[in-house]
Order: C-alpha cells, then structure tokens, then sequence
C-alpha cells in the first residue's frame, strides 16, 4: 500500500481510501510515494507543517523552545470529497492525502494559503516550497532587508553577511529571519515562520506572479502558519513560538553614543564631559575594537586604558553606562599568554576543519579562530569570559562581526565545509557543516553572551547588541540595521527597516544616526536623522573611523539645539517609552509600528499602503510623519487614520483627518491619537537620575480613552517578582466635562513621583474648571492659548476623578 493514513496519536493506519470518521487526534500524518506529512497545532491559529523523505525531519530548533513545539491542541478530523479536513483553535488545514497538498484555512473556513507543491516540493538537494499569493495582499518582515517596504513583488535570500555601506538593492544582509506577514486591504492577515538555518529564498511573485515561492538547499521542511486574523493576532502567535525580547534595563532606552573609535581614556571622559555640559540627555558610551590590546576581544590596551574600572564608576557617577564590543574571533594565538584563546583551545572549543585543524580566518586581530556556539559548553566558556569586565563594570556588550564575517575571501565568510558539533535544543548530537550552521552562528553567539551575563549578574538585565541572527535572537539581544551611509536615501531606508525588524519579532533595534559610512553628513542630515532617531526604539549615533566628528554638537548652534530639543523629548516621554517596551516583553507587539498594526483599516485608503508608507507609530497613540522626500523642501499631505487627531507640540486638535505640511528642519510632524493618555516625566540628563515632582499625564479626549502607566526600578529582575507599577487609566468625556478613572493599581513599586498633573488638551471650556476627586477639591489652571487644562492631583492607587466647566 503506497499512501497510507496515519492516526499517530491513535496508534493504528487507516487505507487513504477508507471511510475515516470524525476523530480527534493532536497529530496527523500522512504518507504518499514515500514523503512523509505531519501536521499539529502547537498553539490557537497556529499549525505546524513537517514534510520528510522516508522519516520526518528531527524535531528540534535554534528558534522554538521545546515546550512551544511539543505543545499540541486537539486536531478534530473529518474526511469527505477526497479530501482530509483538520480543525483546531481558530484554524484548519485541508489536505489531498494522494499528493499531500494541503490548504490553511482561517477559523471560518477562508484558505489563507493554497500549497501548490505537496510532496512535490521535495528534491535531492533541498526543498521548493509553492503557493498561490492573494491578490490584495501586502507582505512584510524578514528582518531589516532593504527594498521596497511591501515585499511583495521581490525576492530575498536568507544568508547572514557582512554587508559594508549596503544600498537599497543589497540582498543578503546582516540576518536571517524567516518570518513574514501577509496583510490583506481589509486588515486580515496570515503570518508564515520557516524554521530553517540553511541558505533559503522568499520570492514573492517577483520570477512567478502570483506564486509564493520558497526554498532551501538542505535542511528540514518544518513551518508554521498563523492565522491571526488582525496584524497584532499574527506578531503575538509568532512571539508564543519564538519569544518575546526580555525587558531591557531602562537605559538601554536613552541616547547612546558611539564611534571606531574613541581611542583613550581621556577621549571617552571628555565625550562624557561634553554631553553634560552641552546638556544632551546621554545614557551610554561605547568603546569600539581600539580599547583592546591589537583588536584581540578580552583584552585591554593598557597604555590608552590603564585603569577600565575607574572609568567605569567615574561614568557611573556621571549616570552613563560603558558598552563594549566583543567580537566572536579569537586571535590564533598560540603560546602568547593570550587568556581567551588558551582556554578555548585547552578545551578544544574552536569550530575545525573536515581534516581536524582549527579553521582560521583573516578578521581585525589577523588570523582567528571561531568558537564552536551550537555547543552549550562552548557558550558556557564564553559566557565566562565576560567576568572580568563585569567585575569592571561595564554595563554591556556588543557583538559584531557575527555573521562570520571573514577578511580577504570573496565569500566574506568561513567556508561551508567547517565542522559543527551540535549539543543541546531539542537536537542529538552531531556534527553539522557550517551551510546549516552559518545563518544561526550570530544568534548563538548573542545567547552565550546573555547567558554568561545572567550567570554573573543573576539579577541584573542583560544588554546584549548584535549585528547578525536568527528568528528568536530577540530573546538574547537587541540589533541594530549594521553598516548604513550617511544619505538621505538611507535615513528613509533604516525607518523601514527598523519598522520591519519590529514586525519580525526584534523590537529593540536602531540605525546608526548619521550614518555609518560615506560622506560627512549635511548639518540638515544629521538633525533630521537625531529628530527620528529619538523615536527609534535603539537611539545609537554611531560612526567609523576616518570621517569628521558627527556628534551632536557638531556644527552650527542652531541645529546642535534643534538635536538637544529632541533628545531632551525622548527623555521626557520616557515613562511612555518605558511603558510600551514592557508590553513588549509581554505580548511582542513592538514598540515601532507601521500605521497598519494600530489601524489596520488603513490599507484600504489606497496606494503606499493608505497613505501611510512614510509614516511610523510609536507605541498605541503617537505617530510621526516624515515627509517621504526628505531631502526636498516641499510640502506634503499627511494622512491620518481617522478625524480628531492631535498635533503632539501644540496639542491642537485637527479638524479634518489630514493637512499640508510645509517642511522645516527644527520640527517633524507628530500626532497624538484622540483618546489617548500619554505619561511624561520632568527632564533629566540620564535614567540614572530619578525625576523630582509630579508625573505628567497627557490627555487627548476621544473615543476609547485610555493610557498605561508602568513603572520599577530599570534594572533588576525584581519586577518578575512583583516589584513593579502597572496602572490602567481612562477617560470619559461627559456632557458637564471629563470623567479619568484610575483603575486599581498593580505590583509593590514606590514610584518616584509625589503627586499627578493631569493636562488636559483641546478643554474648551475655559477657566475656572471645577474637578474633584472624592469630593476633594483639585488644583487646576487653564491655558487659552494652548487649550489646556492642568489638574494637580496626589498619586492615585485607585480613584476618579471628575471635570466640570
């Protein structure tokens, strides 16, 4: 019998020909001409698709955690018309047991993705993936590739790659996330996940219209679909495979500032000395590969840092935190007294050759060695490595040239025929090349990184970045968008990105502000770039060696103070910043957001998805509206998602759901969405020094009133154990006025504020305003010119207060 029905949970085959009753199972599998099908439901809207040759592939991943793998729901399955049916939460699949094409179906039966391949999909070498494309739809994610916002239409190759001053046509970048989400004009969406470290393809209609395409040159064919069926149902069904990012320590979220490289001791004191006395709000300093002795990771010049420690604490005092970058290539360095590579080789730890030598590759230290990451005892010895500048001090670290990238080879990395020794994450042990292995070499090298930081600072959050990685990387590490140029072009370019990067899973991440690389960046430049940095999650100027300075307080007094106004502002929305990066950690909806995620109905309006491609959100309630030719003087029209809106520096309410804006290089468009309650702080130079006085709360009266308060101390792992603040506050408007209900607070955080100022914009009902809470009379001013009303109130754990003109 060649095609055989498999109830594997029931333990018993059943003839594809035979009638099969209704049954429920929590796996299918299918056989047809010796390619195996399995299909379960790890969690509601998700299935999970395995196909092999003889045998299903190994169930193991870098990427899904064992428990979300073997989690199954109950299949319900029913047989009619040829054809195998299986329901489960909010999903079904329907399969053809004679070819094994199979169709995804949403929970009311709609197909979100016809597979046009079955068991044809599979070759000698690798697999070939088909499906039908709907013709309404948009796709997005696969990390920060370039291109065209809108994947559909293009085609990208999964190769992790060091990608030196990258344009809008390079493809492969820095990393390999193989998730996308498709997002139909009406708002419903699909998301697909291939777990999948070898070489891959995503082609979206770009060689065959109307086909999804995807392939590999080895390894398993094992993916899941989402069935969402809103954009956000999608990213929170992809963060229950992969994980949510941990929340990051709360400086993680200030300004950062870097360079290659700030050479000495004296030179990072006085970058320190500078932002202070400029008062450019700044949270971290990094130190580029010259603080180490020869470019060889571990290791400090002593002549330009004779004293890491004391820097540490001295920039410590200055509420500013020390990240240092710490290459994966070990100098090949063998009787030199060299600590990290006489350990690792003692122990036998560096990735070899198929005869058994080390495999050594050209990088900044010259000849290096790599460690073998796929072994946990590997990733345990590195992780230690990082003692002694814990002991330091140092507050975090930066992994970079992660891909591998290799210096002097045309393919800019380790050959394919390296040898892995695979240990750990569901998989036997083996060996494996470094084709399988080279996508996820970054994601493991970021994990050990994490790991050892959490086994030497137990509770105290990690802050780990990384050029290069894999899907579920997020657990481990922010990312930043890599080697960028100072353009236009690309300022435009890295906002897509970043947006991109939120939609696959990576929240915390950034672009270097300025530019990287090329030509020094315009005064104009550079300011526009540090006024949409402040609303990037990761807000890291960095730039490379050889090009003049590009701080922010380079140049013209008039543009340094436009660039001091908004890293001021970021600092003053820190408590909303702070408050979306926690629901972050807890749902993975992402800080950056297209305009879709939050309306998703605004696909719907028309080309550059409604109106909306320029635009970015940050969080529920602000977005930010660059015009979408930067570099031009002339207006534009924004469009926004509704009437009601407010411009976010005036606090006006539109009257209509767009208007013209003339461009002018001290402001960028920002709105606020009507119903929102936004929370802002008084302004300190860094989160290390705790605001004084009360705690701002912005309220923009509309429908669906409501905003967020959280609040813990920023770095300890004490907020997992209850030591926290998390408020829900809304607001009604009323015939008489304004109703805020502060609903009952959570968790045993003391905040630092000593009372509330509530700000009331759009009031039109002049002054003075009676407002009461508990029949206690409030404190309230009111400012025409401005339209707002200013209610001062003590910190409420619960309560309501009332408005009236």
């Amino acid at each position: 019998m060649s095609r055989l029905l498999r109830l594997a949970a029931s333990g018993f085959l059943l003839c594809a020909a035979a009638t099969l009753h209704a049954e429920t199972v929590d796996r299918m599998v299918l056989s047809s001409d010796g390619v195996v099908l399995e299909v379960s439901s790890p969690a509601s809207g998700i299935m999970r698709i395995r196909m092999g040759r003889r045998h299903l592939p190994e169930d193991a991943s870098w990427a899904v955690s064992r428990a979300a793998r073997s989690a199954r729901l109950p299949l319900q399955v029913t047989r009619g018309g040829g054809a195998v049916r299986l329901s489960a939460a909010q999903i079904g699949v329907r399969i053809d047991p004679k070819t094994l094409r199979l169709e995804v179906l949403d929970a009311g039966g709609k197909v979100l993705l016809a597979d046009l391949a079955g068991r044809a999909a599979l070759s000698t070498q690798g697999f070939r993936l088909r499906a039908r494309l709907n013709g309404d739809d948009h796709i997005f994610g696969l990390g920060d590739k370039t291109g065209t916002f809108d994947r559909k239409g293009g085609a990208y190759t999964m190769w992790n790659s060091d990608a030196w001053k990258f344009t809008q046509a390079t493809d492969p970048l820095y990393k390999s996330i193989p998730f996308f989400m498709a997002v139909s004009d009406s708002g419903q969406s699909f998301g697909l996940f291939l777990d999948n470290t070898w070489r891959s393809t995503f082609d979206f209609g770009k060689t065959e219209r109307g086909v999804l395409a995807i392939g590999a040159e080895g390894g398993p064919v094992d993916y899941y679909v989402m069935s969402g069926p809103a954009p956000k149902d999608v990213l929170q069904q992809y963060a229950r495979l992969t994980g949510t990012p941990p929340l990051m320590p709360q400086w993680a979220l200030g300004f950062q500032q870097s360079k290659w490289s700030y050479r000495s001791d004296a030179e990072v004191r006085a970058i320190a000395r500078r932002l202070r006395s400029e008062r450019l709000p700044a949270d971290v300093i990094y130190m580029d590969i010259d603080y180490q002795d020869r470019s060889r990771p571990f290791t400090v010049n002593r002549a330009a840092f004779p004293d890491l420690r004391k820097l540490a604490g001295d920039l410590r005092q200055e509420g500013m935190r020390l990240v240092l970058i710490t290459d994966p290539h070990i100098a090949n360095a063998p009787g030199q007294n060299y600590a990290a590579y006489d350990s690792g080789a003692a122990q036998d730890l560096f990735l070899k050759l198929p005869g058994g030598q080390y495999y050594s590759g050209d990088v900044w230290p010259g000849a290096a060695v790599f460690p073998d990451f796929s072994r946990a005892k590997v990733r345990n010895w590195w992780g230690g490595l990082y003692a002694g500048f814990v002991a330091d001090g140092v507050a975090g670290f930066w992994n970079d040239m992660n891909e591998p990238a290799i210096f002097n080879v045309a393919s800019k990395t380790m050959p394919l025929d390296v040898v892995h020794r695979i240990e750990g994450d569901g998989f036997a042990p083996r060996t494996a090349s470094h084709a399988e292995m080279h996508n996820v070499y970054g994601q493991l090298n970021s994990r050990a990184t994490y790991e050892g930081l959490m086994r030497l600072r137990p509770d105290e959050r990690p802050f780990v970045l990384t050029r290069a990685t894999y899907a579920g990387g997020q657990r481990y590490a922010a990312t930043w968008t890599g080697d960028n140029v100072s353009s236009w072009q690309h300022l435009k370019m890295g906002t897509q990105q970043l947006v991109n990067l939120g939609l696959s899973g990576f929240a915390y991440a950034g672009n270097d502000v300025g530019g990287y690389a090329g030509e020094r960046p315009s005064p104009e430049l550079l300011t526009r770039w540090f006024q949409i940095g402040a609303f990037t999650p990761l807000f890291r100027a960095h730039a490379e060696t050889g090009r003049p300075d590009q701080e922010p307080w380079v140049g013209d007094p008039v543009q340094v103070e436009i660039r001091r106004r908004f890293i001021s502002e970021r600092y003053l929305l820190m408590p909303y910043l702070y408050a979306a990066a926690e629901h972050n950690s807890r749902t993975g909806i992402p800080l950056l957001r297209p305009v879709f995620l939050n309306f998703p109905k605004v696909l719907a309006n028309g080309d550059r998805l409604g109106g909306s491609e320029d635009q970015f959100m940050v969080g529920e309630d602000l977005l930010v509206a660059p015009s979408p030719t930067l570099e031009s003087p002339g207006d534009y029209k924004v469009e926004l998602p509704g009437k009601g809106w407010y411009n976010y520096w005036t606090g006006q309410r539109l009257s209509d759901r767009s208007e013209t804006v003339t461009p002018d290089i001290a402001q960028l468009p920002v709105y606020v969405r009507p119903g929102a309650i936004i929370p802002k702080q008084p302004l300190v130079q860094s989160t290390a020094i705790i605001p004084s006085g009360r705690l701002e709360l912005h309220i923009y009266p509309g429908a669906d009133c409501r905003g967020d308060i959280y609040a813990d101390d920023g770095s300890s792992l004490a907020y997992k154990r209850g030591s926290f603040l998390r408020q829900r506050i809304r607001c009604e408007e009323t015939p008489s006025g304004l109703r805020v209900q502060f609903d009952q607070r959570e968790g045993s955080w003391t905040p630092w504020w000593n009372g509330l100022a509530l700000h009331v914009h759009g009031w039109n009902g002049g002054t003075p305003a009676q407002a009461q809470v508990t029949g206690v009379k409030l404190a309230t001013s009111f400012d025409p010119a401005q339209m707002v009303l200013v209610v001062q109130a003590s910190d409420l754990v619960r309560g309501l207060v009332e408005i009236e003109r």
